[in-house]
């Protein structure tokens, strides 16, 4: 399949009149900071629509064993953000930027505890191709989570970090996903009228 397929077309209708504010609290201050990228990649799985997602290893200094979208820092080598979500996803998961067709970028947004400006890349994974951990010291699992379970309300809480941070999470796939991964999808969902009712007094705490 090479075009996106019809059950992503909502997703799509985000990216062309949704506002930053409407995705994250947390916006890019007038001084910016350190630009980077990461890759929302939709695909067509075993169990059908999934997201490629990773969990950084336990040893990395940014947000360690945390689940993310694959992506990084632009490099100088890098033409714009676009070029860095695919070149650094391939790095971490293996996985031919080929086969990938970008469908747009969704408005920067601002990481306070790293000073990342980060711009989401959405993309169809037209042709996908094997993935998989590339260097353990930076990539500790390489999942295809089902959007399904993402969006099943008995996988949704809502968790509490030390730090007084409150927000949404995932509980799928032995992983939760939270911080600024879920709280896009969360965000992103809703705008794509995807999400479905679900309990946010279900509290979980977060390791300090």
């Amino acid at each position: 399949m090479s075009a996106p397929p019809i059950w992503l077309e909502p997703v799509r209708e985000v990216l062309a009149t949704v506002r930053p504010e409407q995705l994250s609290r947390f916006l890019p201050p007038p001084e910016g900071g350190r630009e980077s990228a990461v890759l929302v990649l939709f695909g067509e799985g075993p169990e059908g629509p999934d997201l490629l997602l990773i969990q950084r290893a336990a040893t990395v200094s940014s947000h360690p064993g945390q689940p993310a979208f694959p992506g990084g820092a632009l490099d100088d080598t890098d033409a714009d953000a676009v070029a860095a979500a695919l070149r650094e996803a391939q790095e971490e998961t293996g996985l031919d930027p080929a086969g990938v067709v970008v469908l747009g970028t969704l408005p920067q947004l601002w990481l306070p505890p790293s000073g990342f400006v980060v711009t989401p890349v959405l993309g169809w994974w037209r042709e996908p191709t094997p993935v998989g951990v590339v260097d353990a010291g930076e990539v500790e699992r390489v999942v295809r989570i089902p959007v399904a379970a993402l969006l099943d309300p008995a996988n949704r809480v809502s968790v509490r970090h030390s730090s007084g941070f409150v927000g949404p999470a995932f509980d799928v796939c032995d992983l939760l996903v939270w911080g600024f991964t879920a709280g896009l999808l969360s965000r992103l969902f809703a705008l794509a009228g995807w999400e479905r009712p679900w309990d946010a007094s279900v509290m979980r705490d977060l390791p300090a």
